[in-house]
């Protein structure tokens, strides 16, 4: 679950990491009287789920309440194109209006899980400000990495270590510790699965400032959280996605055009690729789960309709807690109760699996049993560009 960055940072504040002040707005006529409250120079951000705000526009320097406001009306309503948002962009509804600083140098923070080593990763980097992926690319080198034990915590000679690799002055290093030390306290005690500072800002003053902020949730830690539920922005998300969210299924939308209906997120992720091998483009990522019910399979079928680019669905089913029979059933009754007009081809594996095939063949509907994943994917490709 992802968040805005005024939100992430009203989190990192409550844990002490240090934050400029302030406020977000939705009104075009409030920003005068809040850049004139916070001095009159400050920086309008529009807050939407992508970075790449910056050179996308979305984030601009105001010297005068009156440019703030002049700004604000251009932004509120507009749309933001960036290298995430894809072609729509996304309409900028929020803003958040904040203190002007005075930048000396800008780094990197950012904790993630490294899933390979079963443990949260702490890096950083002198090289703030742009995109880490482009600093990834350039030079690997540059970006800074303290595997932290979850038994133990971020140790102060990790902290230390990383703040005298980014180059910080040693007056600020033990500021430096504290910050770093309050935004691992916020990572683990919010079950986050990434939180980023980018950029981590020393001022001319000698302060170290989260200027920006970016906190995404595990959504299987939410129950443990019903407060950040109420921060979650529906009208940023895929309304596909929502309504998937709903029956507890994990759908993406894509850009193809075969729909894909597959229970567990590695098979989904190996049926993608089959696909795209086979010549083909998925449409979506969709997980019905382990334990997919007529229920669930009547759903995902209506989800996947949703999208007029679909013109084939490949179902890709391993019956292994849920029985290919079950699922057959599930399939036949989804598609007569959803009107599919497009071919279906189905691989069904596991247990059950003769059944649930002789149920297929016998419904009269236009479905294609396929042979394996590689025969499912080739003839779910060759029905799409029929």
């Amino acid at each position: 679950m992802k968040i805005h960055e005024y939100q992430a940072k009203e989190i990192l504040k409550g844990y002490g990491v240090p934050v400029p002040r302030g406020r977000m707005t939705t009104q075009a006529a409030e920003v005068y009287d809040l850049a004139k409250e916070m001095g009159g120079t400050v920086v309008v951000k529009a807050q939407i789920h992508a970075g790449g705000r910056g050179k996308a526009g979305g984030v601009k320097l105001a010297r005068s309440p009156r440019e703030a406001q002049d700004i604000a009306t251009r932004l509120l309503g507009s749309r933001l194109f960036t290298h995430q948002t894809g072609p729509e962009g996304k309409q900028v509804q929020k803003l958040l209006i904040e203190e002007g600083l005075n930048i000396k140098k800008e780094y990197y923070l950012g904790i993630v899980v490294d899933r390979s080593r079963r443990q949260p990763v702490f890096m950083a980097s002198a090289e703030g400000g742009v995109e880490i992926e482009e600093v990834a690319a350039r030079n690997p080198a540059a970006i800074l990495k303290e595997h932290i034990d979850p038994q133990i915590g971020l140790s102060p000679f990790q902290a230390r270590k990383l703040a005298f690799g980014l180059g910080l002055p040693p007056a600020l290093v033990g500021q430096a510790v504290k910050v770093f030390a309050a935004l691992y306290a916020a990572f683990v005690a919010t079950d986050a699965s990434m939180v980023e500072i980018n950029p981590f800002l020393e001022t001319a003053e000698g302060n170290l400032i989260a200027l920006d902020a970016k906190v995404n949730f595990d959504d299987n830690a939410l129950y443990r959280h019903p407060e950040f539920r109420l921060l979650r922005d529906y009208s940023e998300e895929d309304p596909l996605e929502i309504e998937a969210s709903r029956f507890g299924l994990n759908y993406i939308k894509l850009d193809g055009n075969i729909g894909c209906m597959v229970n567990g997120a590695g098979l989904a992720m190996a049926t993608m690729d089959i696909i795209k091998l086979a010549g083909g483009n998925p449409a979506n990522f969709l997980d019905v789960g382990g334990g997919a019910s007529e229920e669930s399979v009547t759903s995902a079928f209506r989800i996947i309709l949703s999208d007029s680019h679909v013109q084939a669905i490949l179902v890709n089913i391993f019956g292994g807690i849920v029985r290919c029979d079950v699922i057959a059933r599930g399939i036949i009754n989804a598609a007569k109760a959803v009107g599919v007009k497009v071919p279906i081809v189905v691989r069904l594996e596991g247990t059950n699996v003769d059944e649930g095939r002789r149920l297929l063949q016998e419904s009269g509907l236009n479905i294609a049993l396929a042979d394996g994943m590689q025969d499912a994917a080739e003839k779910v490709v060759a029905k799409a560009r029929a």
